[in-house]
């Protein structure tokens, strides 16, 4: 399903930090597949697998993302080790008008991957992800990546990682990977998003999933 060829010619950024976009990651038909079988999630934020509706080519995709090749293929372009590092996902459906404020990640995080999910042409100037030079202006990007499905971003988290978005609202699908420090961080940080979706679940009960935004 992943195009690992166009991952690996893909060269790496390190300016101002490390960083790929590889457009097209994901094979045609394959994503297709992943797109028609995408979990329904309760509303805006990151929600865990456990408590959603994992279809089998989506399972698929994701069993790709966590597997051995994928791995060794950010190992080999980072120059990293990540053995006994543990993988953790979660998947976003929509987007609040508040959400993608300037942020580098959690320390406890070592690689960030984003797969965006949506369709093949995003419909707004804004919510495009900018890699950014610090952490006060978005207007001080070196790349502006937009969210078309297939499209994947990795970077390896640092104190100067910082990326946001222009405000939007509405639909915005993509899946965060993450390698981690430790068996500890997946399940505090699965807990927490859990918690939050399970309330959101809560209060969207009975009305469509757009509509408890």
């Amino acid at each position: 399903m992943l195009n690992l060829d166009a991952f690996g010619a893909t060269p790496l950024n390190r300016d101002p930090y490390d960083y790929l976009v590889v457009r097209d990651f994901v094979e045609p038909g394959a994503l297709s597949d992943a797109q028609a079988n995408y979990p329904q999630v309760p509303g805006p934020g990151s929600h865990p697998p456990a408590g959603l509706k994992i279809a089998a080519p989506f399972a698929k995709l994701i069993a790709e993302l966590e597997g051995p090749a994928f791995r060794k293929a950010v190992e080999d372009k980072f120059g990293i080790d990540l053995t006994g590092r543990p993988t953790m996902y979660t998947v976003r459906g929509f987007c609040r008008a508040r959400d993608g404020k300037i942020h580098t990640d959690s320390k406890t995080k070592i690689v960030t991957v984003l797969l965006y999910m949506n369709d093949a042409s995003w419909p707004s100037d804004t919510g495009r992800l900018r890699i950014l030079r610090n952490g006060e202006d978005l207007e001080d990007y070196v790349e502006e990546v937009e969210p078309s499905g297939g499209t994947l971003i990795v970077f390896r988290r640092a104190d100067n990682s910082w990326h946001g978005h222009h405000s939007f609202e509405g639909q915005r699908r993509a899946i965060q990977l993450n390698w981690v420090t430790d068996e500890g961080v997946v399940q505090r940080e699965q807990g927490r998003h859990g918690l939050s979706s399970r309330i959101k679940r809560w209060f969207s009960f009975g009305k469509p999933a757009e509509a408890a935004m």
